[in-house]
């Protein structure tokens, strides 16, 4: 019997939990891919885990990378919005077998990590310039017929 593959298992997935879309899955697992990535250029590590930590720092820098400032709503869109929900997520596909889980693992890591409002929102909102204020603008002295 051959393993069933990520989609079919995503599919089980949905079912199960219809809080997320498969696109958010999707999104999960190649800001999973994304974070590996980047840890194995900076070499932080021999291990091949990613901590809760450091897949919440990936996934919102993947996020930020992808949508820029229309993150919040696409991820919105899909169902996500708080890290607790991205751990949710985790769960799902560790008890699906498709991600892996050491045993320091817990739901609870991903709670509140950050503001989806700090990280996705925020940073695209303009910045106010201070200007000096202006001197009062002279009248312009016109000559009155006489």
């Amino acid at each position: 019997m051959q393993k069933p593959t990520f989609h079919e298992t995503l599919e089980r997935v949905v079912t199960r939990d219809e809080r997320y879309s498969r696109e958010a899955y999707g999104f999960l697992r190649e800001a999973l891919e994304f974070t590996q990535k980047r840890r194995r250029k900076s070499r932080a590590s021999a291990s091949t885990h990613v901590s809760p930590t450091e897949l919440l720092n990936g996934f919102r820098d993947y996020s930020l990378r992808q949508f820029g400032p229309m993150g919040v709503t696409v991820l919105d869109h899909w169902g996500i919005r708080s890290t607790g929900d991205v751990g949710r997520m985790v769960f799902n596909l560790i008890e699906a077998g498709i991600f892996g889980r050491s045993e320091d693992d817990r739901l609870e890591d991903f709670e509140n990590k950050f503001s989806f409002e700090e990280a996705f929102v925020i940073p695209f909102r303009p910045t106010r310039k201070r200007s000096t204020p202006r001197a009062p603008r002279k009248k312009k002295l016109t000559k009155q017929a006489s």
